[in-house]
């Protein structure tokens, strides 16, 4: 198995991220430039974003949270040249899972349907972990 196999579906995640990071930028700056929120109304702890700007922005922060153990598993699949074609589509799936969510996020932000996307990515990288960690704890040592 070709190890950089498991990067295709890191770069859509990556892609993904830096899209709605740049949506985000676009939200906020038309708010404002429409006069929606002042610069006196951003601050560290306090926002008062108008809803579709929070929207897309929680989004964007979304993408911050949960794939950062998908880049580590992913990293330490490599490392560890451990990636096999279950892992790979393992990745797939996550990172699908993470589209559809921001999808539902960024358009109509109907529950269940974006936990739906929420879980679906949580239970497919909790696999990949429980995977890898058998496979180094049980496998490495034996040569397997």
């Amino acid at each position: 198995m070709n190890q950089t196999a498991i990067l295709y579906p890191v770069f859509v995640q990556v892609a993904l991220t830096f899209f709605l990071q740049g949506w985000m930028r676009i939200e906020r700056a038309g708010a404002y430039k429409r006069g929606d929120v002042q610069f006196s109304d951003v601050s560290l702890r306090q926002q008062k974003w108008p809803a579709r700007a929070a929207q897309i922005s929680n989004a964007f922060h979304n993408q911050l949270e949960t794939p950062v153990l998908f880049y580590a598993v992913v990293a330490f699949l490599m490392i560890t040249s451990q990636v096999s074609i279950v892992f790979v589509i393992l990745a797939w799936l996550f990172v699908v899972a993470r589209l559809y969510h921001a999808y539902i996020h960024t358009g109509p932000n109907k529950q269940p349907y974006r936990f739906y996307g929420y879980a679906a990515s949580s239970v497919v990288l909790f696999v990949m972990w429980v995977l890898f960690a058998i496979r180094i704890l049980f496998f490495s040592a034996t040569g397997a």
